[in-house]
């Protein structure tokens, strides 16, 4: 089934978010057959907006899992970190044999090594993704390390699909032990920067904290990363915060507590749930904010606290 090019393939999509549209939109522009389907379209107030974004790019909507796995040459699994198993052992239910299986989902090595087994038994080719930076402005380029087994046959066939793909290991859990430890830096500073700013403005010294960070780190627009950081934490904390409990997981396997982890997918399901709670507005364009300036989002933030 693998065996035509790349481009003549239908890629299935599992998981319709903000990754899931982007890839579908970039592989549609190239002629190539995708499907999808994503567990909102289970819900009439999620559905709506996935049903007319399909039907404005050519992807064919599916019933399940299952339904992507059986009419799919390469399925990508993009969903939240909480779901990769599950979605694996859904997905393995209607798996052809040797169809790649593409998992994209920042997930522990332990996770990503239970995903594979159930694929793998199900006859398709598993390979764990390790998306190495923020999708939207790389797209479906954005830098992907690949491993496991799989890695190497499927690295070219991505590339002819337009996938900056490359591969770190044939041993699975390697490219995502990378991502891993990556992301205690990455959501760590994007927690750390919400919780000092957010403090500084309760003391009225924010004007001061970001002239000293200037000083100290001159190479990084703090104003500008920090709204950065503000906007996507609010946009997509639900998301950040179980992948950072896979972070802490990966951590523990290592023998070391995750302090540093643990308080970061804390903060990151705080603002989360603020978000939930309609604090700052309606959901965000396509640019993901509510406001350029970090300011006005750290205030609404301060009048939450009790």
């Amino acid at each position: 089934m693998t065996m035509k090019p790349a481009t003549h393939w239908t890629v299935g999509l599992i998981g319709y978010g903000e990754v899931g549209r982007i890839l579908a939109e970039d592989l549609r522009a190239q002629g190539v057959a995708v499907c999808a389907y994503d567990i909102k379209l289970n819900d009439p107030a999620t559905a709506e907006a996935l049903i007319a974004h399909t039907a404005q790019h050519g992807v064919s909507l599916l019933a399940d899992h299952a339904a992507v796995a059986a009419q799919s040459d390469l399925v990508i699994s993009a969903v939240t970190a909480s779901q990769t198993v599950l979605v694996a052992q859904a997905a393995a239910a209607g798996m052809q044999a040797g169809v790649f299986f593409l998992d994209f989902n920042s997930a522990s090595p332990g996770a990503k090594q239970r995903a594979a087994s159930l694929i793998d038994g199900a006859g398709g080719k598993y390979v764990e993704g390790a998306v190495m930076t923020s999708v939207p402005p790389y797209r479906i380029q954005v830098p992907l390390l690949l491993g496991g087994g799989f890695a190497a046959e499927l690295s070219p066939l991505l590339s002819s699909l337009g996938f900056a793909a490359k591969v770190a290991s044939d041993q699975l859990g390697v490219a995502s032990a990378t991502k891993m430890c990556r992301s205690v830096m990455i959501k760590g500073l994007e927690a750390m920067v919400i919780e000092s700013f957010t403090t500084a403005r309760h003391y009225g010294v924010e004007d001061a904290v970001v002239a000293s960070l200037y000083e100290t780190f001159p190479g990084i627009d703090w104003e500008k990363q920090a709204a950065y950081f503000f906007q996507r934490v609010i946009e997509h904390g639900r998301r950040r915060s179980e992948e950072v409990r896979e972070v802490a997981e990966t951590v523990r396997d290592a023998g070391l507590t995750p302090w540093s982890a643990q308080g970061t997918a804390e903060r990151q399901a705080w603002v989360a749930d603020l978000a939930d709670a309609g604090l700052f507005g309606p959901k965000a364009t396509p640019e993901f904010a509510r406001s350029a300036d970090w300011r006005v989002e750290a205030d609404r933030m301060l009048r939450r606290v009790p």
